[in-house]
């Protein structure tokens, strides 16, 4: 019996785990799966090695794409900038992400010659990417219609190609709908398999964070530069960075830059130009509680 290949994108959270689980039942599929290593976070598991002990546990063959570096990287920060679809509570175009993401595991399928790509989403259960309507334009943008398949949800939408053709059993499939998750952690007891505590999430939807990424994203942003939002107080549109702690100090003190570092207890300031050493050194002196004297710089 000929079997076909699916790709699963697996982000590495419960339902895209499920969907992997639920296509290994299908007789005539062996399945892959695809992980996307994001700028900003994936929202379920930034870890690939959690990824990779799962596929490796389950007998998956894992697939990495790098969105972090290259021409990728540059690809995806255009979309980010300049999205066709609405964003969320901050800077966040998950529908334009999803379709991204889509055509890049469309590409590999191509390549290993992937009859089926599948996802873990779940209908209605994120309001914005995850309703029927947005469902239907990221399969139509993706140029996957009839051909994206959604595992958990797939009896509450139309058949995919590979159902019409019997080569997936659609009763071997579920209908799965809305932000309860009963149902998910019920499976994850049958197939016993573990996964991550929903924590994180991506960073495009933090609005402290999106308010100094903003007036950055018309700069080639490298992925250390998004990194580096991450940590300490920003000022001068990120052109001075403070350590809030003993450990971003230590962080800012490995980074590329300019390194002013109190001689007293204080803030280590990371900055890209040494015409801003003074207005550091002020800013240091301001978030100290003791009076600073002397400063270290290093390049």
């Amino acid at each position: 019996m000929r079997k076909i290949k699916a790709i699963v994108l697996l982000s590495g959270g419960l339902d895209s785990r499920l969907a992997c689980k639920i296509l290994q039942e299908q007789t005539k599929v062996d399945v892959e799966a695809v992980f996307f290593l994001l700028p900003f976070g994936s929202g379920c598991c930034a870890d690939k090695f959690c990824v990779f002990k799962f596929c490796q546990k389950e007998g998956i063959k894992l697939h990495i794409i790098d969105l972090t570096k290259g021409k990728l990287l540059q690809s995806y920060m255009e979309m980010i900038k300049k999205p066709k679809f609405s964003r969320g509570v901050a800077l966040n175009p998950c529908i334009d992400c999803h379709i991204f993401m889509l055509k890049q595991a469309r590409k590999l399928a191509d390549k290993i010659k992937a009859e089926v790509i599948a996802t873990g989403e779940v209908l209605g259960e994120r309001p914005l990417s995850q309703n029927k309507r947005a469902l239907l334009i990221v399969e139509e943008e993706s140029g996957l219609k009839g051909k994206l398949l959604r595992p958990l949800s797939a009896k509450l939408l139309p058949l995919t190609d590979v159902e019409k053709k019997g080569i997936i059993e659609r009763n071997k499939l579920l209908g799965i709908q809305g932000r309860q998750r009963k149902r998910q952690i019920q499976l994850a007891e049958k197939y016993k398999i573990s996964y991550p505590s929903p924590a994180g999430g991506c960073l495009l939807c933090e609005k402290e964070y999106c308010k100094k990424l903003s007036p950055l994203l018309n700069k080639n942003l490298t992925y250390n530069d998004i990194r580096l939002l991450s940590i300490g107080r920003h000022f001068l549109n990120s052109k001075i960075i403070l350590g809030k702690n003993e450990e971003e100090n230590l962080l800012l003190e490995k980074e590329k830059g300019i390194k002013i570092i109190p001689q007293q207890p204080g803030p280590t300031a990371l900055i890209k130009d040494k015409k801003h050493i003074e207005e550091a050194k002020k800013l240091i002196q301001k978030y100290s509680k003791h009076k600073i004297r002397d400063f270290e710089i290093k390049n």
